[in-house]
């Protein structure tokens, strides 16, 4: 049995939902999300949980288990809580500020480079080298995020560019001519 796919879905207060013919619709404090799966599969509720359950152990129904119950969690997940991934510049005058909605950063073209959020997508910028992804939807902030990164990704040799909060970077050594190693006889 998928360990992931028999897992309850906790549902919290506030938050409704509804199924009908392959389609998850969830409500909550934060907005609404839809959810499409696959029909074969059931989603039931016992008590204040959610259960998705598959009709057989067939190798495809056990796939769409796990999948299922996941995309119907972070659905669940987003509409109450919603979903944050942190990044961080890093270098010498890199930068990010807010012009309205849109995140406009500094780092280190001849020009300010802008990015429009997608609907149901905000940027906040705490600090200067700080910048917060936030939505309900996970996969299209973690996707937002990574375009994001993909601006300016970080410099394997000074580790400068956009990272996630947290992120190492495994710095390589550079030149050994750069360190003095050089003219030894």
């Amino acid at each position: 049995m998928s360990r992931i796919g028999k897992t309850p879905i906790p549902m919290p207060s506030g938050v409704t939902y509804s199924v009908d013919s392959g389609v998850f619709k969830v409500k909550g404090p934060k907005g609404e999300l839809t959810v499409p799966f696959n029909k074969e599969l059931t989603i039931k509720q016992d008590g204040d949980q959610l259960l998705v359950e598959r009709p057989s152990d067939a190798q495809r129904h056990r796939a769409l288990h796990g999948l299922t119950r996941s995309l119907v969690f972070n659905a669940v997940k987003g509409v109450s809580d919603g979903f944050v991934i942190n990044l961080e510049l890093r270098g010498v005058g890199y930068r990010a500020k807010l012009a309205g909605k849109a995140l406009e950063m500094t780092i280190g073209y001849s020009h300010p480079v802008v990015i429009q959020p997608p609907e149901g997508v905000s940027f906040t910028v705490p600090e200067p080298t700080k910048i917060d992804v936030s939505g309900i939807d996970k996969q299209l902030v973690g996707q937002v995020a990574a375009n994001v990164r993909k601006v300016r990704k970080p410099d394997a040799y000074h580790g400068k560019g956009v990272r996630f909060l947290g992120q190492k970077i495994a710095l390589k050594a550079g030149k050994a001519g750069a360190t003095g190693g050089k003219g030894k006889k």
